[in-house]
């Protein structure tokens, strides 16, 4: 294995969010892989019973004096960076609390990477840097245009990393994931968020609860007038960060690639797909179009191919479906 600059392989990996929906499966993945992993979450959205058995530190990437104390006390190789405000629509709502919490955060935290002497990162980016695209299948050479203060911020923790990388030396690889989806396949973990926003879980409430899920347009310009979007499975987009941190152990550069898969589905596509896996109708209702909700996103994956070696594994629509209901169900 390659080694950083003060002599060290990357063997003890710090996840913050890592109690996360995404942050819980990669952490899975990294002690798979033979990693030493301790946990950063403040909790307001993760589940430690997700990461039972893990080392968790409770506390927030923007408290510079927990930060200073984590880093002093432990030894850490890289860090694999999650923790941030998600929900878009909140975001152009509540712009302050997005710019403090990922913005503010994510420039803590690196800071407090420099002072440690800790150089490689992986950051959970999104494919909300690139707002409304101009032509699919996306490439990572598309226009960055967010439309939201959540893509915004993103971004502009990108930007930051390529500065650190030239000042600082501090190497990276910011992964542009368009729709995770799915569970482990143990039924053990999955994804639990409160409010929930994600189509799939969406669909499975709607046919456990027999409340209607709300589909927003029928009138895209897509082959069944509802939207399109790459889903990748969550435990694909996991290996996807642990092979980063390989990545970045042998020598790549700083980079930003898009995690997906080339293709996609459309809403009325999944509503199908759970209803042949649970056998079950799903009760739905069609609302208007949501506000800046392009027709169809795809990613172009051709680069994390070559950089890192990557292609999904998990990510047919049958097998999403399933994974994500046998946790829905269990």
């Amino acid at each position: 294995m390659a080694l950083r600059g003060n002599g060290k392989a990357t063997t003890s990996v710090l996840v913050t969010g890592g109690a996360g929906y995404m942050g819980a499966h990669t952490v899975r993945a990294l002690l798979e892989a033979g990693y030493h992993v301790t946990v950063l979450d403040d909790l307001s959205r993760g589940h430690p019973e997700q990461i039972a058995g893990v080392p968790l530190v409770i506390g927030d990437t923007a408290d510079e004096r927990a930060l200073s104390d984590l880093f002093s006390s432990r030894d850490f190789d890289a860090v694999i960076h999650f923790a941030s405000e998600s929900l878009v629509g909140e975001s152009v709502k509540n712009p302050d609390k997005y710019f403090r919490r990922n913005v503010t955060g994510g420039i803590t935290l690196l800071s407090a990477m420099v002072k440690a002497g800790v150089r490689k990162m992986v950051f959970s980016s999104s494919a909300a840097v690139y707002g409304d695209p101009e032509s699919v299948p996306i490439p990572e050479t598309a226009p960055l245009k967010p439309v939201s203060p959540y893509g915004e911020g993103k971004l502009f923790i990108e930007k930051a990393l390529s500065w650190y990388d030239e000042a600082y030396g501090l190497r990276s690889m910011s992964l542009r994931y368009f729709n995770a989806a799915g569970a482990d396949p143990s039924g053990q973990i999955g994804e639990d968020h409160e409010p929930e926003t994600h189509l799939i879980p969406l669909v499975m409430a709607a046919v456990i609860t027999e409340k209607p899920v709300t589909i927003f347009g029928d009138d895209y310009p897509t082959p069944d007038g509802t939207c399109i979007r790459d889903y990748v499975h969550v435990s694909d987009l996991a290996s996807a960060h642990v092979l980063a941190l390989k990545a970045l152990d042998s020598g790549k550069q700083t980079a930003a690639l898009n995690i997906g898969t080339g293709h996609g589905f459309s809403n009325m596509e999944i509503v199908r797909a759970v209803e042949e896996v649970t056998g079950r109708k799903v009760p739905y209702v069609v609302g208007g179009r949501r506000p800046g909700d392009p027709a169809t996103l795809v990613a172009a994956c051709d680069k994390a191919r070559d950089v890192l070696g990557w292609a999904p594994q998990h990510s047919s629509l049958r097998e999403i479906v399933e994974t994500a209901w046998r946790w829905h169900d269990r």
